[in-house]
């Protein structure tokens, strides 16, 4: 099937080793207009649109935090949050650790301090959060009836394992964990994903179109199940062995701008 819209994870897959788009990543993709080229990444949007702006698609959709948001520019297209007795109990969880915890809700992060961990976060994704107390956050959410996209938590291995096997005893049907690397765990509601968000986007803007007619690009845990479903799911070389399993293609490592060499042999076949 003719590929018809191309989809890439951020993270590991369409940045360069100083977490940014190369020139020839830029250019490359700008070529392959008309086709919509659509971000989709566990990131918040703030996080992304610097990207968009980039790329020149900011007229395009952002698929955020794992598929738990869909927005184009400033209209919310779809969103799926946690549970927010949940949230406080993992925060509850965390408080008797030293993992620290970030809270996020739409264009809204929050952090109890800017800790190691805050300010690497901060760094990596040029977004400053707001410091507030847990309490107050969930306080605030609860009286504007909201629950959280996504809830970072980041620390030691062990203490993360602990977090999941907590998760695994408690909530295992309604959130999920993803590590994107060993000190990192982010969590989303269980019932969406990159490639279920793909879907509610197809069916919401782009009716005319399925998932056989979609490029992917990925590297991590929670980029399976999109590289699996689309019509030509491409890894990254330095993709963990999952991603590379499922996928129809591999390519070079982000850091060696793999998304655009793919690409551009895509645009010369």
């Amino acid at each position: 099937m003719q590929t018809k819209l191309i989809c890439s994870d951020i993270d590991g897959t369409l940045l360069n080793k100083d977490r940014e788009l190369s020139t020839k990543t830029i250019a490359v993709i700008k070529d392959m207009a008309p086709i919509p080229f659509i971000l989709i990444s566990s990131r918040m949007p703030q996080a992304m649109e610097h990207l968009q702006e980039e790329l020149d698609i900011t007229h395009l959709p952002l698929i955020c935090y794992n598929g738990g948001l869909i927005i184009e520019g400033e209209e919310v297209v779809h969103s799926t949050e946690i549970n927010l007795d949940i949230t406080k109990a993992l925060v509850d969880f965390c408080s008797d650790t030293e993992i620290h915890s970030s809270l996020y809700h739409g264009r809204e992060w929050y952090v109890p301090g800017m800790d190691f961990w805050a300010n690497r976060e901060s760094n990596n994704t040029k977004v400053v959060p707001v410091l507030q107390a847990i309490e107050m956050t969930l306080e605030k959410w609860k009286s504007e009836g909201k629950g959280a996209h996504k809830i970072m938590c980041m620390g030691k291995p062990t203490e993360l394992d602990s977090l999941v096997a907590f998760i695994e005893s408690n909530y295992n049907d309604q959130i999920i964990g993803y590590r994107s690397k060993p000190t990192y765990l982010e969590i989303s509601p269980k019932s969406i994903s990159k490639k279920t968000s793909l879907e509610t986007l197809l069916s919401l803007q782009y009716p005319e179109l399925g998932l056989q007619n979609v490029m992917a690009f990925g590297d991590n845990y929670n980029d399976v199940d999109m590289l699996s479903a689309v019509g030509v799911g491409v890894a990254v070389e330095n993709a963990i062995s999952e991603a590379k399993d499922v996928a129809d293609h591999k390519t070079a490592c982000n850091i060696d701008d793999g998304v655009a060499m793919f690409l551009e042999g895509s645009l010369c076949s």
